[in-house]
């Protein structure tokens, strides 16, 4: 039957202070890459925003000019019955007749001018909204521009460091399979929980390297003999001494 081998304290905190160092190299590349990945996607779903805009305000446009297309012909067909109805003044055999033809004519009249009305309120409101598009189309293109330019900086950082990423990324799943499974949980939650990524940390100038509080003479010793794992009591992250971090190299 095979023999599970058991780590010593020491090789438990050196395998998970490698792999600190390997996904600080990797945070290292995101910091390059800085906010320029969130921000090519909050340009790209401004302008497809805009351009959904953009459409919205052309449909509307469309509509009105559909509605501006209908009150002409609503004005011909009104000046066609105006002129029906002159010819047949002409033949009226009554005033009752006269009058109500008049009366009809005078209805057409009012129609025309309603009609014109609505087309020229129709008219400025297409004027406004074409105003709005070429405010919005102006947006689209400098924002698109400025998208091509943060793409064209990403994509230069991502060319120049994509193979060294990989090869850390791979380092890193290697480094996470030798780390004891309980000390590993801790260590993703603990970097999880600071923006730098660092769940390890040295002892500094009597200080803990993450949070810089002190750290007492006596926890310092015992962090030195290797024989338990100890975390910082302000900031929770697994402390290290300077002799194991300089034997552990990646």
């Amino acid at each position: 039957m095979a023999t599970v081998k058991e780590y010593s304290v020491e090789e438990k905190l050196a395998s998970v202070l490698r792999l600190q160092k390997i996904d600080s190299k990797l945070d290292g590349i995101q910091v390059l890459k800085g906010e320029l990945p969130m921000e090519v996607k909050d340009l790209e779903d401004e302008i497809e925003g805009l351009n959904t805009r953009q459409s919205h305000i052309e449909n509307e446009m469309k509509g009105i000019q559909d509605f501006v297309a209908s009150k002409k012909n609503a004005i011909k067909e009104a000046e066609a019955l105006i002129k029906k109805y002159e010819k047949q003044q002409d033949n009226v055999k009554n005033n009752r007749e006269f009058e109500a033809i008049t009366k009809e004519m005078e209805m057409q009249a009012l129609e025309i001018k309603l009609a014109e009305k609505h087309i020229k309120d129709a008219n400025e409101e297409i004027k406004e909204k074409s105003r709005v598009l070429e405010v919005a189309k102006k947006a689209v293109a400098d924002k698109e521009a400025n998208l091509k330019h943060k793409k064209g900086e990403l994509e230069k950082i991502i060319a120049e460091t994509d193979k060294e990423e990989k090869a850390f990324r791979k380092e890193s799943e290697e480094a996470k399979a030798k780390v004891d499974p309980r000390l590993l949980q801790a260590y993703e939650k603990i970097r999880k929980n600071y923006r730098n990524g660092l769940a390890v940390v040295t002892v500094e100038r009597d200080s803990c390297g993450g949070c810089f509080n002190a750290i007492p003479p006596q926890r310092q010793a015992e962090i030195r003999q290797h024989k338990k794992i100890i975390v910082c009591e302000h900031c929770g992250r697994i402390l290290v001494d300077n002799d194991l971090e300089a034997t552990v190299t990646i």
